[in-house]
């Protein structure tokens, strides 16, 4: 049984994510191997939001809960209370629901981010690595990046939407008068960073330094033709605008390294925060942090919004009525070795009665044949009772009949990644900051 502990920018507080983007990934491993009720878990833990998708063994859904929020608030470093009232658990067929729509960019700040699609991905092969992945778990995730890929190709809910970055740069747009006169200090070098890079040179900007805490700066600056700082405070001194977008645990920009008497904007995009709050009262000094920028984010061009949210509920649709379908193939499986170990049985008794190879193929291939035919039907039926909700019939019609049980399901491995997927370059924070 899946099940969904979620937590957003729609109802927990920015503090609280934060902690959770740090933490909570840490948990999934050691939230399956010291639980006996959870068979798999998928953390995904962004700027915005903190989810856990879970496969629970056997119904015991509050254990499953419990569990799950002591462990994600112990490495958060969280009262499990805080987190508790922070989260909304989902289940059944809400769970496929809501993973659909947010790996398709619709529950995001600002909706139809692209972003959001490679963290799902990425969560979901995090817990492939950390051996936390279940078959339900894989078909659940692979479906959701399917769903997500067919809403960016076949709507404009991509153009209703508009990244984090270029968000932050449009409110800063209003206090700058010329982006081509304005000197821009970036400090992060990852995926991130270039996306940054890019939305600053649509704006004119050609002012940019870069600085890297983790020293990979010069790198950088070769790679996109900027200046390399070296000196933190001294390139902020000789900046108006400061963009931040690491993946530092701890802030990298202090309020003393802004105290210069200067005006200047700062916008923080890192999560966990890159820069300090308090540097928000340091006199000439405007900061847009995330809490900030997504205040500001735009209503989805409602058209677009909403033939997106059709195809999501058509591919819940068709995920449902697969999982219904398939809740009758462990019975089918059954059914059908045994009657094929019955048929196996009379090929070799019709090889011992008669010498002639020739006579024996031809019963043979009737005796196939025959089975074949006998067995279309109730392979046709499985299907449609499953659709229906009504597997359970048809398990007990074997049972009644035959003596045939299913066999218990063997967990499927994780299938393998084609190298595209695994290196398709997506602009996050995740694994686009600096480590540092």
């Amino acid at each position: 049984m899946l099940i969904c502990l979620t937590a957003s920018h729609r109802n927990a507080s920015f503090d609280l994510l934060e902690r959770l983007s740090i933490g909570a990934p840490t948990a999934a491993s050691r939230l399956v191997t010291d639980s006996d009720v959870l068979d798999g878990a998928v953390v995904l833990a962004t700027c915005n939001r903190f989810e856990a998708y879970l496969d629970i063994a056997g119904d015991d859904r509050d254990s499953a809960v419990s569990a799950t929020v002591d462990a994600v608030a112990t490495a958060s470093d969280l009262v499990p209370a805080e987190v508790a009232e922070s989260v909304q658990v989902l289940g059944g067929g809400d769970v496929v629901q809501h993973l659909f729509a947010v790996s398709s960019g619709l529950e995001s700040v600002v909706v139809g981010e692209t972003e959001i699609s490679g963290q799902v991905r990425r969560a979901l092969e995090d817990a492939r690595a950390n051996g936390t992945t279940t078959s339900e778990l894989e078909r659940l995730f692979q479906e959701a990046a399917h769903t997500s890929r067919g809403v960016k190709t076949r709507t404009r809910i991509g153009a209703a939407g508009r990244s984090l970055v270029r968000l932050g740069l449009e409110l800063a747009s209003s206090r700058v008068t010329d982006w081509a006169h304005t000197r821009v200090l970036l400090v992060g070098t990852g995926s991130y960073a270039a996306t940054t890079i890019a939305a600053l040179r649509d704006r004119g900007a050609a002012n940019i330094q870069v600085f890297s805490p983790s020293g990979r700066a010069p790198w950088f600056a070769a790679k996109h033709d900027l200046v390399a700082a070296t000196d933190l405070r001294g390139a902020i001194a000789s900046s108006d605008v400061v963009i931040t977008c690491t993946s530092s645990e701890v802030p990298v920009v202090e309020p003393a390294d802004l105290d210069d008497g200067q005006r200047r904007i700062v916008i923080d995009l890192g999560l966990p925060r890159n820069v300090d709050p308090d540097a928000a009262d340091v006199d000439g000094v405007e900061l847009l942090d995330l809490e900030t920028i997504s205040i500001h984010a735009p209503i989805a061009e409602l058209n677009a919004e909403s033939e997106a949210r059709q195809m999501v509920d058509d591919a819940v649709s068709r995920f449902r009525a697969q999982a219904l379908e398939q809740s009758t193939t462990p019975a089918l499986v059954a059914f059908r070795k045994h009657v094929f170990d019955i048929l196996d049985d009379e090929i070799e008794r019709a090889k011992r009665r008669d010498a002639d190879p020739e006579s024996v193929e031809q019963t043979e291939r009737a005796l196939r044949h025959l089975v074949g035919v006998l067995l279309h039907r109730p392979s046709v039926r499985a299907r449609e009772l499953g659709r229906a909700g009504r597997g359970e019939e048809f398990v007990g019609a074997l049972d009644a009949l035959y003596g045939v049980h299913p066999e218990p399901e063997a967990e499927l491995p994780s299938p393998v990644v084609p190298l595209a997927d695994r290196t398709a370059p997506v602009a996050d924070r995740t694994d686009a900051a600096d480590a540092s």
